[in-house]
């Protein structure tokens, strides 16, 4: 008997070929668009941190120094701890605007990146 193969048979091998290499390329694209959209967060995070630690030592300064000129210490504290409620006040009621919507938009970008 002769074991070749029929046009047809060769026909599935193909599109089963097709379709593993279609399917894995799609897995390869996710994996590449998740690691850009993961190291780009994470690079803007370790910068966050950076200035939270510098704005943290600042209003330990400004609080102490703020605190000298009024006569006590503690003084301060209460008046940096003042403005900081007022713009927690701010700054809730506007999330959507200034944090909600950039952040959605940049992962959107990323995501739909073209290489």
């Amino acid at each position: 008997m002769d074991n070749q193969a029929t046009p047809i048979e060769k026909l599935f091998e193909k599109a089963e070929d097709y379709t593993r290499t279609t399917v894995e390329l799609a897995k390869l694209n996710v994996i590449d668009k998740s690691a850009d959209v993961l190291s780009s967060l994470l690079s803007r995070l370790t910068v966050i941190i950076v200035v939270a630690m510098f704005v943290v030592l600042i209003n330990i300064g400004l609080s102490i120094w703020i605190g000298e000129l009024l006569g006590k210490i503690y003084y301060g504290y209460f008046m940096v701890a003042s403005i900081y409620f007022i713009l927690a006040i701010v700054i809730n009621s506007f999330k959507d605007q200034w944090i909600k919507l950039p952040v959605s938009n940049f992962i959107i970008t990323k995501m739909l990146k073209k290489r």
